[in-house]
């Protein structure tokens, strides 16, 4: 590869860095052609992009963003294939549902919404993690209920004061 090409490579893996805020980097070697190639038409149904790169020009490209990957730099050995996403956990989640037929992907380890997760032991922490669209639904739900309470409370107390009224116009009647 010559260093023309090397930069063309660079420059494209900054952009995918700065596009996408969370990176996770697996080591998938040992994995078939088949089973890879399966792990990679799932990840483009859950939009997770899959990239596998050379360590040198991914960790100067991860220079060039400027953001503060931390220890991730320390992972970048042997082979790495780097997942881009939007949602926090669609990695993790693709990862852990694959391995349900092996050991492998292994999650090297991952940037998070401005967060490092390092070694595959984070895997479990980084599923549990929700997405901006979860979050904002927790809230409506958290914001509906007590609206609810008082509407079937009020309901129900306008029920029971209604049957009183009828039960009392009968009587006087």
């Amino acid at each position: 590869m010559t260093r023309e090409e090397k930069n063309i490579v660079i420059e494209s893996l900054v952009e995918k860095l700065n596009a996408a805020p969370n990176i996770y980097l697996a080591d998938a070697s040992g994995v078939t052609v088949e089973s890879i190639n399966e792990f990679r038409r799932k990840c483009f149904k859950e939009n997770v992009k899959m990239q596998v790169v050379k360590n040198t020009l991914l960790e100067k490209a991860m220079q060039r963003t400027g953001k503060d990957y931390g220890d991730i730099y320390s992972t970048l050995k042997g082979p790495v294939a780097v997942l881009f996403s939007e949602t926090a956990n669609a990695p993790a989640k693709l990862i852990k549902d694959f391995r349900k037929k092996g050991d492998k992907p292994v999650l090297k380890s991952a940037f998070v919404q401005e967060s490092v997760y390092i070694g595959d032991d984070q895997l479990d922490s980084l599923v549990s993690i929700k997405s901006k669209n979860e979050l904002i639904g927790d809230v409506i739900g958290l914001l509906q209920s007590p609206a609810k309470n008082v509407i079937s409370g009020l309901k129900s107390s306008g029920g029971k004061l209604a049957g009183i009224l009828k039960t009392l116009s009968e009587k006087a009647a």
